[in-house]
């Protein structure tokens, strides 16, 4: 009892914390502003318009770095606040997540725009509606939601992890586990920045609108989750062997190599449909479907990549307990979740060339597994 009355006393929103996500947020859209960055233009939509997306994410998150650091230098913030005051953070952004989503339920059922990108789309269902947003791609003061609120998520689970690291190093805890399981992720983020431009070509950019569920999904959901396995660490002390070590490095590259280049492949093709996949030209079905590279061995092979580079990322815990585990099985079912709407989307979308490439390429995820 005493147990749960200390957790719920410290998931009480603070003053500070309110300030700590409205400064990270306010950095993170004047950064969005300001900084240089690359200008890409984002798919096509249904009323042949596309949005146009500046990715300068990785220049963002290394002077979000540089000025946090030089904040620990001067003595005027603490390397550890994140870690010391994390469950007043997670209640403070899942209520901000929830006035936002109302914010966007209003505003978007108001809208009269017939743009595919602000139109609304009303079902009558408030909860649906609420849950799956009613517009494609709301924007506030310039702002592209969808975009912001991703790239807000994935730099916060890297600044939740440093925050954790500091807190392990200061008590003298950072092993192998540690440094294995922080290398891996932070490798991961900062990657996914470099590669911030794949964002754009994603299904959740392309189609999915903006509600409570990728609102909370990336402001709650990735930042707060994901990090499980470092707030296990830094309470439960985990040696592993160099031996276990090298394996769960093996299994980081192999993931890594497989989600990257999926990616990439697809990205590409949707460039340059006659661009070379692995030295060789792409095998195409209907003009359309890419059935070469990773794409000619698995039909959602970068999930394959996502559940291994997820699994990397618990094994570091070693195997006493189940809770480190939470994220790749978490993902395995949302995954597969994700690849029957997929099936079903593009089964609709592309008919009989989608069959053909059912028989082209039999395997959904994992290879004569599933």
């Amino acid at each position: 009892m005493e147990a749960a009355a200390a957790v719920l006393h410290a998931l009480v929103p603070s003053g500070s914390a309110v300030v700590v996500l409205l400064a990270y947020l306010g950095y993170l859209a004047a950064a969005g502003a300001i900084l240089p960055g690359k200008l890409v233009p984002g798919a096509v939509l249904p009323d042949s318009s596309r949005l146009h997306y500046r990715c300068n994410g990785l220049l963002s998150l290394l002077l979000l770095l540089g000025l946090l650091a030089c904040g620990v230098y001067m003595g005027w913030m603490s390397p550890t606040v994140v870690a010391d005051r994390g469950l007043e953070l997670l209640s403070v952004t899942f209520i901000f997540s929830v006035i936002v989503t109302f914010g966007l339920y209003f505003s978007g059922i108001k809208s009269r725009h017939k743009s595919s990108s602000l139109r609304p789309y009303v079902s009558g269902s408030f909860i649906q509606d609420w849950w799956f947003g009613v517009q494609l791609n709301p924007h506030f003061m310039g702002v592209d939601l969808k975009f912001f609120f991703v790239r807000a998520g994935m730099m916060a689970w890297l600044f939740i992890n440093l925050s954790l690291f500091a807190k392990s190093y200061l008590d003298g805890s950072a092993n192998l586990s540690v440094i294995l399981y922080q290398c891996f992720c932070a490798w991961y983020i900062i990657d996914y920045f470099v590669h911030e431009e794949f964002m754009t070509s994603t299904w959740d950019i392309i189609a999915e609108r903006l509600g409570f569920m990728l609102v909370f999904g990336d402001l709650v959901f990735i930042p707060f989750t994901f990090t499980i396995q470092g707030w296990w660490l830094l309470r439960n002390k985990v040696e592993l062997s160099p031996l276990a070590g090298v394996a769960n490095f093996c299994i980081f590259i192999i993931g890594y190599l497989v989600f990257r280049g999926a990616n990439k492949q697809k990205h590409m093709f949707k460039k340059d449909p006659k661009a070379p996949i692995w030295g060789k030209p792409p095998k195409v079905i209907g003009g359309k479907l890419l059935a070469s590279g990773y794409w000619g061995i698995a039909r959602h092979c970068n999930y394959l990549g996502d559940l291994l580079l997820a699994l990397s990322f618990s094994l570091p815990c070693g195997f006493s307990s189940v809770i480190p585990y939470f994220y790749p099985t978490y993902l395995l079912i949302l995954l597969i979740w994700r690849e029957r709407r997929d099936e079903a989307r593009c089964s609709q979308k592309y008919k009989e060339i989608w069959v053909e490439y059912c028989q082209l390429v039999p395997w959904r995820i994992f290879p004569y597994v599933y």
